[in-house]
């Protein structure tokens, strides 16, 4: 796959998507860490052009560093995922993290990790 194109902003779309959706996890563990909030709007903001592929690793960068100060396992996830999602501006192979280290946040906070890994593959932008 070619950087920059429809499908790979589309997939860091997902990515986002993704990581967005257990966002509030980390948040519950990390109320003032903005980080992995921000390293989704960078993942958001690059497919919509408006930000470069340098600007959205170094949020990336931030993500993990919240994920190494996350303190358990269900934050950690969490920040990964959105950190993965920024990453997926840089390499389009960054998405399926970012969807993996979601649904490892959904079974570390004890959900269904299942209907997670469902929604995913529903919603997951097919090549054009």
């Amino acid at each position: 796959m070619q950087h920059n194109t429809k499908h790979h902003k589309a997939i860091a779309s997902w990515a986002a998507d993704c990581a967005e959706r257990v966002l509030p996890l980390f948040e519950a563990a990390k109320p003032g860490d903005s980080r992995p909030k921000a390293a989704i709007s960078a993942a958001r903001r690059w497919a919509s052009g408006k930000i470069t592929m340098a600007e959205a690793r170094k949020a990336a960068v931030a993500g993990h560093a919240a994920a190494r100060d996350a303190g358990d396992a269900v934050a950690r996830d969490a920040a990964r995922a959105a950190a993965h999602s920024a990453a997926t501006a840089h390499e389009p192979s960054h998405a399926r993290h970012a969807a993996n280290y979601a649904i490892k946040a959904v079974i570390a906070a004890g959900g269904d990790d299942l209907a997670e890994e469902k929604w995913q593959d529903e919603k997951a932008p097919m090549p054009q």
